[in-house]
């Protein structure tokens, strides 16, 4: 299976039903204050990188990235299509979103998930990656229903990733340019 991970600047209508599936299997697992997924306008701010997963032409997964501060990004609106759940999308996106990441020179990545147990998986998923529990950052504050995990980077010295364009990068997907 080849996925294609790609930066978004555009909506399209693919990608919104997409995004909305994702608000609303977010309902069921937390009051709305305790709910932090961004909408469309959101992900498509100026200080947030958006990507997507696609294999063959199919949207199959999404990610971003969201500025903090100076060396500080938070990891947004992961979600990969239920029917392509377990086959790998969403390591192959937190891949892509970290080497993104220390392409630009980016030290710190944080992300608020939830606590319930739909979201055992990410959990999963964030510590096989490194991450590590830590306090609410940025506006966040102490909430039953949240998880806050926080990973340090290495920036690179070569950018080799989207950063750069559709250079060959090793593992399971193909990249295109900004």
């Amino acid at each position: 299976m080849n996925i294609r991970i790609t930066r978004v600047h555009t909506p399209t209508p693919e990608l919104e039903r997409f995004l909305t599936d994702h608000l609303r299997d977010m309902e069921a697992t937390a009051p709305p204050e305790s709910r932090h997924a961004l909408d469309i306008t959101g992900l498509l701010a100026p200080t947030v990188r958006l990507f997507a997963a696609t294999v063959d032409g199919v949207l199959v997964g999404t990610g971003a990235l969201a500025e903090l501060e100076p060396g500080h990004e938070e990891l947004k609106s992961m979600r990969t299509a239920p029917s392509m759940r377990g086959r790998g999308v969403a390591s192959v996106m937190l891949t892509a979103l970290l080497d993104d990441a220390r392409d630009r020179g980016i030290s710190r990545i944080s992300l608020e998930t939830g606590a319930d147990d739909f979201f055992w998986p990410a959990h999963r998923l964030y510590a096989k990656a490194g991450f590590d529990e830590c306090e609410p950052f940025g506006a966040y504050t102490d909430d039953p229903h949240s998880l806050f995990l926080t990973i340090r980077v290495t920036p690179r010295t070569l950018p080799v990733s989207i950063a750069t364009g559709p250079l060959p990068v090793p593992g399971s997907y193909a990249l295109s340019p900004r």
